[in-house]
């Protein structure tokens, strides 16, 4: 690992309200897409840990009627600084929290995310750019919450917030960034709808 990943703060989006999930948390007894369980531990465990092996500090990003919930009471927060809603919201109240650090972002509707997803980026990583991401085999566009923000990345994020165009997808596919391929694909698919999460549960448990 490089020394440089010292300097490298991590933080799990927990923040976000997951509405196309709510009959599947409510079926599972779980108020939070967070919590959901892919690996045997609630995911929001499991990003933490991960970003945990390789950062100095970890954080989870939660909005601030969150923060007592028992799903995170376990974890160091960051809570939201911004009256809006997005991970834009997450990332930049980190930012503005420990300006200094740069970010490992991760979010919780990523479970295919796995050791060597983190050690990729890290291993990729670009300080001379603003963040380093995966390409989206999707679109080709910058995938924002697996990657890496470095400290200058949040001037361009708060003027995206300021301009109501609140896409970190959009800002970084229009600025200056480390772009990289990731040698697995899989590891950017999402988990948005009751359908789509038993899917995963079934391709995770065989292996995939």
């Amino acid at each position: 690992m490089k020394d440089e990943t010292s300097k490298i703060y991590g933080l799990v989006l927990a923040g976000g309200q997951s509405r196309r999930m709510k009959a599947l948390r409510l079926r599972s007894g779980q108020a939070e897409k967070a919590a959901l369980c892919y690996h045997g531990m609630p995911q929001v465990q499991y990003g933490f840990k991960l970003l945990a092996a390789f950062c100095a500090k970890a954080f989870v990003s939660v909005r601030n009627d969150q923060k007592d919930l028992s799903e995170f009471r376990r974890y160091p927060q960051i809570h939201d600084l911004f009256e809006s809603e997005g991970p834009i919201i997450g990332m930049l109240s980190a930012m503005k929290t420990y300006p200094q650090a740069a970010w490992i972002v991760l979010a919780c509707d990523l479970p295919y995310v796995e050791e060597k997803t983190i050690a990729a980026l890290v291993e990729q990583r670009n300080v001379s750019k603003i963040a380093t991401a995966f390409r989206s085999p999707d679109n080709e566009l910058p995938e924002p919450l697996c990657a890496i923000y470095e400290p200058q990345s949040q001037k361009a994020l708060l003027e995206a917030l300021v301009s109501g165009h609140r896409s970190p997808q959009k800002t970084l596919a229009n600025s200056d960034i480390e772009l990289i391929t990731p040698s697995n694909p899989r590891w950017l698919q999402n988990v948005n709808s009751p359908e789509e999460y038993e899917r995963a549960m079934a391709e995770l448990r065989g292996g995939w």
